[in-house]
């Protein structure tokens, strides 16, 4: 599958939950309805996955990223009523630090569903339209 397929696959079971549910609920009731969207959309996903932070080759910390898709990407949910800067710059930074090539931030908080693509600066072989066998 494309990783264009991919992310707006994802893409779409987030608006599902956001058509249902509106904003105004804690991220942790997004997840777990956007948890159920995916499988019900045939995507291999993993919730809660612990990942290590590295500086200079050395793991430094962990934290869990909401969603690793199809062990290729992150997906980190919001719940504020809009994203703001510091937002893409934390996905950004989890991009890299977890060494993934994408990361999808998505906000439910937010009056219309807010949808971002993160690209990992040190690996934009996707940004190239190179496909995915998954």
């Amino acid at each position: 599958m494309d990783i264009e397929d991919l992310t707006y696959k994802i893409n779409g079971c987030a608006m599902k939950v956001h058509n249902v549910l509106g904003n105004g609920f804690q991220e942790v009731i997004y997840q777990r309805c956007l948890a159920m969207e995916l499988k019900k959309a045939g995507i291999k996903f993993q919730r809660e996955v612990e990942q290590e932070i590295f500086y200079d080759g050395v793991v430094v910390g962990k934290r869990r990223a909401d969603f690793v898709i199809e062990d290729i990407l992150t997906v980190e949910l919001k719940a504020c009523f809009n994203m703001e800067a510091t937002h893409l710059v934390q996905a950004k930074n989890y991009v890299v630090a977890y060494n993934f090539n994408i990361e999808l931030l998505i906000n439910f908080g937010a009056p219309s569903l807010q949808f971002k693509k993160i690209y990992n600066p040190k690996t934009n072989k996707y940004r190239a339209g190179l496909k995915l066998d998954l």
